[in-house]
């Protein structure tokens, strides 16, 4: 009996560890997906939508914390009837998103695997199994080692991720899973692959007289873009440290050009106020978050591959690049 129970217990713990940690890199990325959960064409609850980041910092921690509470064996009939009422939150918006058809990607591994809305329901319906029988099994949960290195490695590890969050909300996601990460080459992952959908796909850069300037920008071999994907909420801070790095890559020959999907009214107000020396081109919003998890963020193509990414912060290692 002990052994099976140890088996489900290290699969549950692991699937909320992993699925935490590829959510804990990149936080933003959760938010926007709250965003879609909470708009009106989903759970019609835009009330919410502007603690969509503390909500899912908060959702991200507990699914780190009690998978490693789990692994551990700390507080095992907390963590379990914890882990249990999380699963149904999640049964029940996995299963909303496939029965209704609405958000197909509910990010439940953040970027790092992609699940249909059905793969994704049938998961949980496997995961909450496994909860059910630990919650009637929680005498055989015990400490890996003894109590006292279960509860020091808990608040170990919670201070741990906390420095993660605000490292990566500070700067950019450490790990990047995203068809825009470092490295990746952006006309390359606009190739149809077989019957499959490119990860990349609306890709489109216009100018404001209407010009599809994608394949242009794309074949330069030196390009910086200023990626604002909502000049509004942007850093308004930011945009002089984007007007040094901005002037020093166009006198080492980059073209630079700003990415938004706001007005362009509002795109000349900010140039006119920190004297910008680039214009601007139009692209989605949503291909602008996914692009880079910073507004406004610098990043650096050559010849469509993506050599650097940051935030406006870091704005002076640009140069380095």
């Amino acid at each position: 009996m002990k052994f099976p129970i140890f088996v489900f217990r290290l699969i549950v713990s692991l699937t909320f560890i992993f699925s935490g940690f590829v959510k804990l890199v990149d936080p933003l990325g959760s938010s926007y997906k709250f965003q879609e959960y909470f708009s009106s064409e989903v759970l019609n609850l835009e009330f919410l939508i502007p603690y969509a980041l503390p909500f899912s910092i908060l959702l991200i921690l507990a699914e780190l914390m009690l998978g490693v509470m789990l692994l551990l064996g700390y507080l095992p009939k907390f963590t379990v009837w914890s882990l249990f009422f999380m699963i149904l939150i999640f049964l029940f918006l996995t299963w909303y998103s496939a029965y209704f058809n609405k958000v197909l990607d509910c990010g439940c591994f953040g970027d790092a695997v992609k699940l249909s809305t059905w793969e994704t329901f049938y998961k949980n319906v496997v995961l909450l199994v496994f909860i059910l029988i630990l919650l009637f099994t929680t005498k055989y949960i015990r400490p890996l080692i003894h109590f006292n290195f279960a509860k020091w490695t808990t608040f170990l590890v919670f201070f741990a991720f906390l420095y993660v969050t605000y490292y990566v909300l500070v700067h950019l996601p450490i790990i990047d899973f995203r068809p825009y990460a470092i490295g990746k080459n952006i006309p390359d992952g606009m190739k149809p692959a077989g019957n499959e959908l490119p990860p990349i796909h609306d890709f489109y850069l216009e100018s404001s007289d209407g010009l599809n300037l994608t394949e242009e920008v794309l074949k330069e071999d030196k390009v910086m873009l200023i990626v604002a994907y909502n000049l509004d909420k942007s850093d308004r801070q930011g945009f002089s440290k984007i007007k040094e790095v901005s002037d020093k890559a166009i006198e080492k020959g980059y073209k630079v050009y700003a990415l938004s999907a706001s007005l362009e009214e509002d795109f000349l107000d900010i140039k006119d106020e920190f004297d910008l020396n680039f214009d601007l081109l139009f692209c989605d919003e949503t291909t602008l978050k996914t692009i880079i998890r910073a507004n406004p963020g610098i990043v650096i193509l050559r010849n469509g591959t993506v050599t650097g990414k940051w935030n406006w912060i870091d704005a002076k290692k640009a140069m380095d690049n």
